[in-house]
């Protein structure tokens, strides 16, 4: 069993990346996700892999497309307003069937914002990740060794899919320092040995590979866009996450996640102590949408709280799972200001009905 180390977050996100087999790297440096290319800019070459800071974010994402094409294993990391610049980027690898990983460590918006912890992107990264009808695999870990595990689950499941994945963290997960632990496996860096779509020299054994997304015919587009959204369904009948505690008996159900549902679930258990049948889930993947695990938790609840770092985005997705047969409410803290336990039980009490 390998031993504990104690990381910061973005840190073991790199570190995570190597051991899953990233061979590329392509980034540009943003608050508050820089570490993670500061770390790999030492580790990367150490190890046999590529890294290279490009001019810019566009730059960056374009890059991923070019070695997502050879069926390299490559991701790229940002902050909030880098994730704005490499969406078209990103409507291109997935109009063109390609796997990558892209991380997101979000901070305060619109515009520059802030640089302090948010949860603000996700209707972007959920619903508008670029134009065109595609999806995007999206992971919300909620702890820096979740982190860690996701990492291994984005590449294989965006491999699977020949879809992008991105990793939704924020800047308290990105900076905080928790004990991790990593497989103890030696790190082999990805070839394109089991891809047979990629562009990586044919040897005169195959077809040429040509990677693109352009279907200048109609019924072409469609016929790509309807296999795509076949492969979608079948992401979301498997691969649908949460994390439910003390629903059972619940009357009111908090829904939460990433960093925030730590804090949600305190006021929950804080509730509980006092009387009041909380419970709480968290979903790990925030598309696809965990609608069955939501709705299976809320069937004896009352009503529902929903409680973000923004001003309330999820709060939409949440009530058209439970398909609006139950009250849902909102506690948020927004601009880089995180909700306390004591905030989210009051709104709790409040809900409940108890001083």
């Amino acid at each position: 069993m390998a031993e504990k180390s104690l990381m910061k977050g973005n840190e073991a996100l790199a570190e995570a990346a190597l051991r899953a087999g990233c061979k590329c790297f392509f980034g540009y440096p943003i608050t508050p996700q820089t570490e993670i290319s500061a770390y790999l800019s030492k580790r990367m070459p150490k190890v046999g892999g590529t890294f290279l800071q490009a001019e810019s974010e566009v730059a960056a994402i374009n890059m991923v497309y070019g070695c997502a094409s050879s069926g390299i294993r490559c991701m790229t990391s940002s902050s909030s307003p880098g994730i704005s610049l490499k969406t078209e980027g990103i409507s291109y690898i997935a109009g063109a069937d390609l796997p990558c990983v892209v991380i997101n460590v979000q901070r305060g918006g619109p515009g520059l914002g802030g640089i302090q912890p948010s949860q603000a992107d996700y209707w972007q990264v959920t619903h508008a990740l670029g134009h065109g009808d595609f999806h995007a695999l999206v992971f919300a870990p909620a702890s820096v060794q979740e982190m860690v595990d996701t990492v291994t689950k984005a590449f294989d499941l965006s491999d699977e899919f020949r879809m992008p994945a991105v990793i939704l963290a924020d800047g308290l997960l990105g900076q905080m320092m928790e004990p991790v632990q990593f497989d103890d496996a030696e790190i082999k860096l990805s070839d394109a040995s089991n891809k047979p779509w990629a562009a990586n020299g044919h040897g005169n054994k195959r077809k040429h590979n040509i990677i693109n997304s352009l279907y200048l015919q109609p019924d072409q587009l469609e016929d790509k866009v309807v296999e795509r959204f076949k492969r979608y369904e079948k992401v979301k009948a498997e691969h649908s996450e949460a994390v439910a505690d003390y629903c059972d008996d619940a009357e009111t159900v908090v829904i939460a996640y990433g960093s925030t549902a730590r804090l949600a679930k305190s006021a929950v258990e804080a509730a509980r102590k006092s009387g009041i049948k909380a419970g709480i889930i968290r979903p790990v993947t925030l598309w696809p949408f965990p609608v069955k695990q939501i709705q299976k938790a809320c069937e004896n609840a009352k009503n529902v709280l929903v409680v973000e770092m923004s001003m309330g985005q999820m709060i939409d997705d949440v009530k058209l799972a439970l398909n609006c047969s139950k009250p849902v409410e909102f506690y948020g803290r927004t601009g880089g200001i995180i909700p306390k336990p004591a905030e989210i039980l009051a709104k709790i009490k409040e809900m409940g009905g108890k001083d």
